[in-house]
């Protein structure tokens, strides 16, 4: 089947671009100062932690030139370099893209693309509350103020189509569960908590430490689905650091010379990390809360991996897998087992759906486009060519039944 006779599909991985004040309109004076700000430097509106820049934001989605969605496909998908001058990366006027800013004009272009329904994540929302860990306090206002802004510009279950994404922390219990409550209140089929560990005033902590089993206990009473999207985390800069020590590199990405005729450009190395890191924290996060037990004590709970594709999830279940033989008695439950009935997994758009699919499940495989991001496809509709392989019922499954199942059941 292919995308045009397909009927209508249900994305599990839509965006929206942050307003100016999408931080600030709820945000207590007391705190403008502090977590993540709101700065004009050089003209424009800008995100400043402290009185450094964002790591990676460069500020309000409405205040910047957006990319092209679908214009760095082919770079993540590592098939062509990344041109940085390259003027489709930031050449959209937001002015001229209410869709990505307002939800009616949002529904109408879902209309054209043939979606039903989808869950709305925030761009900028993902990567702040790692960089706030410094200040705590701040960081769960902040993130508090956003999702009432949120409810407000998006709502969380709007006419039953666009279910935006509130953000909730672990970092105190007494916030999460009051935070819970308020977006429960007003019909949140749908959480996000990072994925890393918790940044707490007594250090970092499991997800899945038993402190933890009020939130987790309500989470499953509610019956609403936790997800899971990848962000900016600092969760696991020490790691980083570590990794970078043990092998010499240099994790600020100075030029230098290790071997006779390897002149290495600035950023060799920290690109060097990144691709030895990439998917450690999303693997481990999903270790984590199998190995604590947390699909033991709530084993209705559905936790949702977005953004965070799927090439990680054959090599968990290996391990898991021989984890689980060698040591008898070390999991109450196969973790294998655990994963497959508890978990499910959207794949990047550049993934290779029919190798995931031999990991787990089709009923735990989900359907996200990232549109209107760079690196997503240029139209939801085109992920259909990664299901070629599979039977209707499949694709059906796929971009359609799962991510409906998690939100109405």
């Amino acid at each position: 089947m292919t995308a045009d006779n397909f009927g209508p599909i249900f994305d599990a991985d839509n965006h929206y671009w942050e307003a100016s004040d999408a931080f600030t309109r709820y945000r207590d004076p007391k705190y403008n100062e502090r977590g993540l700000r709101v700065v004009e430097s050089d003209g424009k509106l800008r995100y400043f932690i402290g009185d450094n820049p964002h790591p990676i934001l460069p500020g309000p989605g409405d205040a910047h030139g957006r990319p092209v969605p679908g214009s760095l496909l082919d770079y993540f998908a590592g098939k062509a370099p990344n041109d940085p001058h390259n003027t489709n990366l930031w050449s959209e006027v937001p002015a001229e893209h209410p869709e990505w800013y307002n939800r009616d004009a949002r529904l109408k272009t879902m209309d054209a693309q043939g979606i039903a329904a989808c869950w709305m994540f925030p761009s900028h929302g993902v990567c702040i509350e790692g960089p706030m860990q410094g200040d705590i306090e701040a960081s769960l206002h902040i993130l508090s103020a956003f999702n009432r802004w949120l409810n407000d510009d998006w709502g969380f279950a709007y006419q039953d189509r666009i279910f935006a994404v509130p953000m909730l922390s672990l970092s105190d219990l007494d916030d999460a569960l009051r935070e819970l409550e308020w977006v429960l209140a007003r019909g949140a089929r749908v959480i996000a908590i990072r994925n890393g560990p918790a940044f707490t005033t007594s250090g970092t902590k499991s997800p899945a430490d038993p402190i933890f089993d009020p939130f987790w206990a309500r989470v499953e009473e509610a019956g609403i689905t936790v997800t899971a999207h990848i962000g900016f985390d600092d969760g696991y800069r020490d790691v980083d650091s570590v990794i970078a020590s043990a092998w010499g590199l240099d994790l600020e990405g100075k030029s230098r010379t290790i071997a006779v005729g390897h002149a290495k450009d600035t950023g060799f190395d920290s690109q060097l990390i990144y691709m030895m890191q990439k998917h450690r924290l999303i693997r481990d996060f999903a270790t984590v809360l199998i190995a604590h037990g947390l699909f033991i004590r709530f084993p209705k709970l559905r936790l949702a991996f977005i953004e965070n594709g799927g090439t990680w999830v054959g090599s968990l279940m290996h391990d898991l897998h021989v984890n689980h033989v060698q040591n008898p008695g070390m999991y109450a439950m196969n973790p294998v087992d655990q994963f497959h009935r508890n978990c499910w997994v959207a794949p990047f758009v550049e993934d290779d759906v029919s190798d995931l699919a031999k990991h787990m499940p089709v009923e735990r495989i989900l359907f996200g486009s990232d549109w209107p991001h760079a690196e997503g496809v240029g139209h939801p509709r085109d992920f259909l060519k990664n299901l070629t392989g599979f039977s209707q019922s499949e694709q059906q499954r796929i971009m359609v039944d799962n991510a409906r199942e998690l939100t109405f059941a």
